[in-house]
Protein backbone atom coordinates (compact mmCIF):
# COMPACT_ATOMS: atom_id res chain seq x y z
CA UNK A 1 0.00 0.00 0.00
CA UNK A 2 1.10 3.53 -0.39
CA UNK A 3 2.92 5.49 2.10
CA UNK A 4 0.71 8.46 2.14
CA UNK A 5 0.93 12.26 2.66
CA UNK A 6 5.13 12.10 1.46
CA UNK A 7 5.47 13.90 -1.61
CA UNK A 8 6.72 10.54 -3.41
CA UNK A 9 4.72 6.89 -2.83
CA UNK A 10 6.23 3.61 -2.28
CA UNK A 11 5.21 0.26 -1.71
CA UNK A 12 5.43 -1.30 1.95
CA UNK A 13 4.24 -4.52 0.67
CA UNK A 14 2.27 -6.08 -2.43
CA UNK A 15 0.62 -7.18 -1.69
CA UNK A 16 -28.88 -5.87 1.41
CA UNK A 17 -31.89 -8.24 2.78
CA UNK A 18 -34.77 -9.20 0.35
CA UNK A 19 -36.91 -11.93 2.51
CA UNK A 20 -38.41 -14.12 -0.04
CA UNK A 21 -41.41 -16.33 1.21
CA UNK A 22 -40.46 -19.84 1.83
CA UNK A 23 -42.68 -22.77 0.03
CA UNK A 24 -43.81 -24.65 2.97
CA UNK A 25 -45.28 -28.17 1.74
CA UNK A 26 -48.17 -29.77 3.89
CA UNK A 27 -47.26 -33.47 4.04
CA UNK A 28 -50.72 -34.96 3.52
CA UNK A 29 -50.17 -38.56 4.47
CA UNK A 30 -51.76 -41.05 2.39
CA UNK A 31 -54.29 -43.85 3.63
CA UNK A 32 -52.98 -46.34 5.42
CA UNK A 33 -53.42 -49.60 4.13
CA UNK A 34 -56.25 -51.95 5.88
CA UNK A 35 -54.95 -53.75 9.20
CA UNK A 36 -52.15 -51.03 9.45
CA UNK A 37 -51.71 -47.57 11.77
CA UNK A 38 -49.79 -44.82 10.08
CA UNK A 39 -47.15 -43.43 11.85
CA UNK A 40 -47.74 -40.59 14.65
CA UNK A 41 -47.50 -37.32 13.00
CA UNK A 42 -44.62 -34.64 14.69
CA UNK A 43 -47.05 -31.83 14.86
CA UNK A 44 -49.93 -31.39 15.78
CA UNK A 45 -53.31 -31.88 13.73
CA UNK A 46 -54.11 -29.17 11.54
CA UNK A 47 -50.36 -28.17 11.39
CA UNK A 48 -48.02 -28.23 8.48
CA UNK A 49 -44.28 -29.28 8.53
CA UNK A 50 -41.60 -27.63 7.00
CA UNK A 51 -39.95 -29.74 3.89
CA UNK A 52 -37.11 -26.98 3.54
CA UNK A 53 -33.92 -26.53 6.24
CA UNK A 54 -33.77 -23.32 8.16
CA UNK A 55 -32.74 -20.40 6.36
CA UNK A 56 -28.91 -19.68 6.49
CA UNK A 57 -28.43 -17.17 9.42
CA UNK A 58 -25.48 -14.44 9.87
CA UNK A 59 -22.84 -15.70 12.61
CA UNK A 60 -24.62 -13.89 15.35
CA UNK A 61 -28.37 -14.51 14.30
CA UNK A 62 -30.19 -12.41 11.77
CA UNK A 63 -30.28 -12.10 8.14
CA UNK A 64 -29.41 -8.14 7.57
CA UNK A 65 -25.85 -6.82 9.18
CA UNK A 66 -27.34 -3.32 9.62
CA UNK A 67 -27.82 -0.97 11.40
CA UNK A 68 -27.67 -4.62 13.87
CA UNK A 69 -24.51 -5.21 14.06
CA UNK A 70 -21.26 -2.66 14.06
CA UNK A 71 -18.28 -4.49 12.48
CA UNK A 72 -14.93 -4.99 13.76
CA UNK A 73 -12.01 -6.45 11.64
CA UNK A 74 -8.72 -7.25 11.63
CA UNK A 75 -6.64 -6.96 8.03
CA UNK A 76 -4.23 -8.51 6.57
CA UNK A 77 -3.32 -12.08 4.42
CA UNK A 78 -2.04 -15.45 5.77
CA UNK A 79 0.89 -16.16 6.54
CA UNK A 80 2.77 -13.12 7.05
CA UNK A 81 2.26 -9.72 9.35
CA UNK A 82 3.73 -8.08 6.26
CA UNK A 83 0.37 -6.69 5.28
CA UNK A 84 -1.56 -6.16 8.56
CA UNK A 85 -2.40 -7.86 11.95
CA UNK A 86 -4.79 -10.36 10.74
CA UNK A 87 -1.82 -12.78 9.21
CA UNK A 88 0.67 -11.95 12.39
CA UNK A 89 -0.75 -15.20 14.34
CA UNK A 90 -3.06 -18.60 13.45
CA UNK A 91 -6.53 -17.23 12.51
CA UNK A 92 -7.69 -19.02 16.47
CA UNK A 93 -5.21 -17.02 18.10
CA UNK A 94 -4.99 -13.55 16.08
CA UNK A 95 -9.36 -13.77 16.91
CA UNK A 96 -7.92 -13.50 21.01
CA UNK A 97 -6.44 -10.16 20.24
CA UNK A 98 -9.44 -8.71 17.96
CA UNK A 99 -11.89 -10.33 20.28
CA UNK A 100 -10.09 -8.00 23.13
CA UNK A 101 -10.00 -4.64 20.52
CA UNK A 102 -13.48 -4.85 19.38
CA UNK A 103 -15.33 -5.64 23.19
CA UNK A 104 -14.21 -1.71 23.76
CA UNK A 105 -16.72 -0.82 20.81
CA UNK A 106 -19.70 -1.80 22.52
CA UNK A 107 -21.37 1.02 23.26
CA UNK A 108 -24.86 -0.57 24.52
CA UNK A 109 -27.04 -0.03 21.29
CA UNK A 110 -25.46 -2.13 18.68
CA UNK A 111 -23.94 -5.58 18.73
CA UNK A 112 -20.37 -5.93 17.78
CA UNK A 113 -19.00 -8.29 14.98
CA UNK A 114 -15.76 -9.49 14.79
CA UNK A 115 -14.74 -9.60 11.58
CA UNK A 116 -11.72 -11.15 9.31
CA UNK A 117 -10.57 -9.18 6.18
CA UNK A 118 -8.32 -11.16 4.23
CA UNK A 119 -6.44 -9.94 1.81
CA UNK A 120 -7.45 -13.25 -1.14
CA UNK A 121 -5.16 -11.91 -4.58
CA UNK A 122 -2.37 -10.23 -3.73
CA UNK A 123 -0.66 -7.11 -6.20
CA UNK A 124 2.56 -7.73 -7.09
CA UNK A 125 5.16 -5.50 -8.83
CA UNK A 126 5.98 -8.07 -11.31
CA UNK A 127 3.66 -9.25 -13.77
CA UNK A 128 4.03 -13.16 -13.42
CA UNK A 129 3.35 -15.88 -15.32
CA UNK A 130 -0.22 -14.76 -16.82
CA UNK A 131 0.73 -10.69 -16.54
CA UNK A 132 -1.93 -9.80 -14.74
CA UNK A 133 0.43 -8.52 -11.62
CA UNK A 134 -1.88 -10.14 -9.01
CA UNK A 135 -1.60 -14.02 -7.36
CA UNK A 136 -4.45 -15.73 -5.60
CA UNK A 137 -3.98 -17.27 -2.11
CA UNK A 138 -4.18 -20.92 -2.34
CA UNK A 139 -7.71 -22.36 -1.76
CA UNK A 140 -6.28 -24.19 1.06
CA UNK A 141 -5.21 -21.08 3.14
CA UNK A 142 -8.24 -19.28 1.80
CA UNK A 143 -10.49 -22.45 3.41
CA UNK A 144 -8.40 -21.72 6.61
CA UNK A 145 -10.16 -18.41 7.19
CA UNK A 146 -13.35 -19.71 6.18
CA UNK A 147 -13.25 -22.63 8.59
CA UNK A 148 -11.79 -20.35 11.03
CA UNK A 149 -14.56 -17.53 10.75
CA UNK A 150 -17.15 -20.08 11.17
CA UNK A 151 -15.52 -22.04 14.29
CA UNK A 152 -15.10 -18.19 16.00
CA UNK A 153 -18.81 -17.20 14.53
CA UNK A 154 -16.97 -14.28 12.68
CA UNK A 155 -17.82 -12.66 9.57
CA UNK A 156 -15.30 -13.49 6.87
CA UNK A 157 -14.46 -10.21 3.73
CA UNK A 158 -12.54 -11.25 0.31
CA UNK A 159 -10.15 -8.93 -0.03
CA UNK A 160 -9.31 -8.19 -3.70
CA UNK A 161 -6.25 -6.50 -5.30
CA UNK A 162 -6.58 -7.67 -9.01
CA UNK A 163 -3.52 -5.55 -10.24
CA UNK A 164 -4.13 -6.05 -14.31
CA UNK A 165 -7.35 -8.61 -13.97
CA UNK A 166 -10.63 -7.26 -13.62
CA UNK A 167 -12.47 -7.48 -10.34
CA UNK A 168 -15.69 -9.64 -11.91
CA UNK A 169 -13.20 -12.43 -12.72
CA UNK A 170 -11.30 -12.39 -9.63
CA UNK A 171 -14.99 -12.49 -7.37
CA UNK A 172 -15.92 -15.32 -9.47
CA UNK A 173 -12.44 -16.95 -8.75
CA UNK A 174 -13.70 -17.32 -5.09
CA UNK A 175 -17.45 -18.33 -5.57
CA UNK A 176 -16.77 -21.23 -3.87
CA UNK A 177 -16.06 -19.55 -0.31
CA UNK A 178 -19.03 -16.51 -1.02
CA UNK A 179 -21.53 -19.50 -1.16
CA UNK A 180 -20.84 -19.81 2.58
CA UNK A 181 -23.23 -17.29 4.75
CA UNK A 182 -20.84 -15.70 6.32
CA UNK A 183 -18.08 -14.72 3.69
CA UNK A 184 -18.50 -11.19 1.91
CA UNK A 185 -16.27 -8.94 -0.56
CA UNK A 186 -13.65 -6.14 -0.68
CA UNK A 187 -12.76 -4.20 -4.00
CA UNK A 188 -9.46 -2.57 -3.55
CA UNK A 189 -9.15 -0.57 -6.29
CA UNK A 190 -5.61 1.17 -5.07
CA UNK A 191 -4.18 -1.93 -7.06
CA UNK A 192 -6.74 -2.29 -9.70
CA UNK A 193 -4.25 -1.10 -12.53
CA UNK A 194 -5.10 0.04 -16.29
CA UNK A 195 -2.84 -1.20 -19.11
CA UNK A 196 0.64 -0.22 -19.04
CA UNK A 197 -0.06 0.62 -15.06
CA UNK A 198 1.77 -0.97 -12.47
CA UNK A 199 1.13 -1.87 -8.75
CA UNK A 200 3.35 0.47 -6.49
CA UNK A 201 3.73 3.14 -9.27
CA UNK A 202 0.41 4.53 -9.71
CA UNK A 203 -2.66 4.37 -7.66
CA UNK A 204 -5.32 2.80 -9.57
CA UNK A 205 -9.12 2.91 -9.65
CA UNK A 206 -12.10 1.50 -11.27
CA UNK A 207 -15.11 2.45 -12.46
CA UNK A 208 -18.83 1.93 -11.47
CA UNK A 209 -19.73 -0.37 -14.26
CA UNK A 210 -17.53 -2.20 -13.28
CA UNK A 211 -18.24 -2.11 -9.44
CA UNK A 212 -22.13 -2.67 -10.57
CA UNK A 213 -21.26 -6.06 -12.92
CA UNK A 214 -19.64 -7.63 -9.65
CA UNK A 215 -21.94 -6.34 -6.99
CA UNK A 216 -25.14 -7.41 -9.80
CA UNK A 217 -22.86 -10.94 -9.60
CA UNK A 218 -22.18 -11.33 -6.04
CA UNK A 219 -26.35 -10.53 -4.96
CA UNK A 220 -27.53 -12.84 -7.76
CA UNK A 221 -25.29 -15.23 -6.00
CA UNK A 222 -26.95 -14.16 -2.43
CA UNK A 223 -30.53 -14.80 -3.93
CA UNK A 224 -30.14 -18.10 -5.35
CA UNK A 225 -28.38 -19.26 -2.52
CA UNK A 226 -30.92 -17.85 0.04
CA UNK A 227 -28.35 -16.75 2.16
CA UNK A 228 -28.40 -13.57 4.45
CA UNK A 229 -26.74 -10.08 3.59
CA UNK A 230 -23.31 -10.09 2.53
CA UNK A 231 -20.45 -7.44 3.30
CA UNK A 232 -19.87 -5.91 -0.35
CA UNK A 233 -17.24 -3.29 0.63
CA UNK A 234 -15.29 -0.36 -1.26
CA UNK A 235 -12.11 1.08 -0.19
CA UNK A 236 -10.95 4.86 -0.97
CA UNK A 237 -8.53 7.65 0.09
CA UNK A 238 -8.71 9.63 -3.04
CA UNK A 239 -12.24 11.02 -5.19
CA UNK A 240 -11.08 9.62 -7.99
CA UNK A 241 -10.38 5.89 -7.15
CA UNK A 242 -14.03 5.19 -7.88
CA UNK A 243 -15.42 6.94 -10.96
CA UNK A 244 -18.52 8.33 -10.68
CA UNK A 245 -19.48 6.77 -7.73
CA UNK A 246 -22.59 8.50 -7.55
CA UNK A 247 -23.93 5.41 -10.05
CA UNK A 248 -22.86 2.82 -7.98
CA UNK A 249 -25.39 0.82 -6.91
CA UNK A 250 -26.95 -0.15 -3.63
CA UNK A 251 -28.38 -3.27 -3.86
CA UNK A 252 -30.64 -4.36 -1.24
CA UNK A 253 -28.92 -8.16 -0.82
CA UNK A 254 -25.76 -6.44 -0.18
CA UNK A 255 -24.59 -4.06 3.14
CA UNK A 256 -22.83 -1.71 0.67
CA UNK A 257 -19.20 -0.31 2.76
CA UNK A 258 -17.49 2.68 1.64
CA UNK A 259 -14.50 2.00 3.51
CA UNK A 260 -12.35 4.86 3.91
CA UNK A 261 -8.11 4.28 3.97
CA UNK A 262 -5.37 6.42 4.25
CA UNK A 263 -2.96 7.20 7.44
CA UNK A 264 -1.80 9.96 8.63
CA UNK A 265 -2.35 12.47 12.21
CA UNK A 266 -5.57 12.47 13.44
CA UNK A 267 -6.52 15.94 11.83
CA UNK A 268 -5.67 14.45 8.62
CA UNK A 269 -7.57 10.75 8.63
CA UNK A 270 -10.84 13.31 9.50
CA UNK A 271 -9.91 15.25 6.64
CA UNK A 272 -9.54 12.19 4.34
CA UNK A 273 -12.72 11.06 5.60
CA UNK A 274 -14.56 13.91 5.18
CA UNK A 275 -13.30 14.78 1.56
CA UNK A 276 -14.43 10.88 0.29
CA UNK A 277 -17.57 9.96 2.13
CA UNK A 278 -20.93 8.97 0.87
CA UNK A 279 -22.91 8.73 3.78
CA UNK A 280 -25.99 9.57 1.99
CA UNK A 281 -25.10 6.52 -0.40
CA UNK A 282 -23.52 3.75 2.16
CA UNK A 283 -22.44 2.83 5.22
CA UNK A 284 -19.45 3.87 6.68
CA UNK A 285 -15.72 2.33 6.98
CA UNK A 286 -12.75 3.42 8.65
CA UNK A 287 -9.25 2.41 8.88
CA UNK A 288 -6.74 2.20 11.33
CA UNK A 289 -3.24 1.40 10.91
CA UNK A 290 -0.87 0.19 14.48
CA UNK A 291 2.25 1.57 12.56
CA UNK A 292 1.66 4.02 10.34
CA UNK A 293 -1.00 6.13 11.87
CA UNK A 294 0.55 8.93 14.04
CA UNK A 295 -1.90 8.75 17.64
CA UNK A 296 -3.87 6.24 16.63
CA UNK A 297 -7.31 6.79 16.84
CA UNK A 298 -8.87 5.10 20.40
CA UNK A 299 -12.55 3.29 19.92
CA UNK A 300 -13.98 6.15 21.92
CA UNK A 301 -12.38 8.21 18.90
CA UNK A 302 -13.92 6.55 16.58
CA UNK A 303 -16.95 6.27 17.54
CA UNK A 304 -17.38 9.80 18.03
CA UNK A 305 -16.40 10.00 14.34
CA UNK A 306 -19.80 11.63 12.07
CA UNK A 307 -20.76 10.42 10.12
CA UNK A 308 -21.08 6.82 12.29
CA UNK A 309 -18.49 4.38 11.30
CA UNK A 310 -20.35 0.99 10.89
CA UNK A 311 -17.10 -1.19 9.83
CA UNK A 312 -13.71 -0.07 11.36
CA UNK A 313 -10.90 -1.92 10.48
CA UNK A 314 -6.84 -2.36 12.15
CA UNK A 315 -3.90 -2.63 9.66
Amino acid sequence: MWIRGGSRPHVTALAVTVVTALGVATLNAAPAPAGRTPPAASSAPGESQSATAPRAQLPLGGRRIFPRYRLVAYYGTAGTGSLGVLGEAPPDRITERLRSVAKRYRDGRRRVQITYELISSVADAVPGADGDYSHYLSRAEVHRYVRAAKRNHALLVLDLQPGRSGFLEQAKHFAWALRKPHVGLALDPEWRMGRGEVPGQTIGSVGAREVNRVSAWLAGLTRRHDLPQKVFMLHQFRTDMIARIGVVRNRPRLAVVQHVDGFGTRAQKRATYHNVERSDRFRMGFKLFYDEDTDIFKPHGVLRIRPRVDFVSYQ
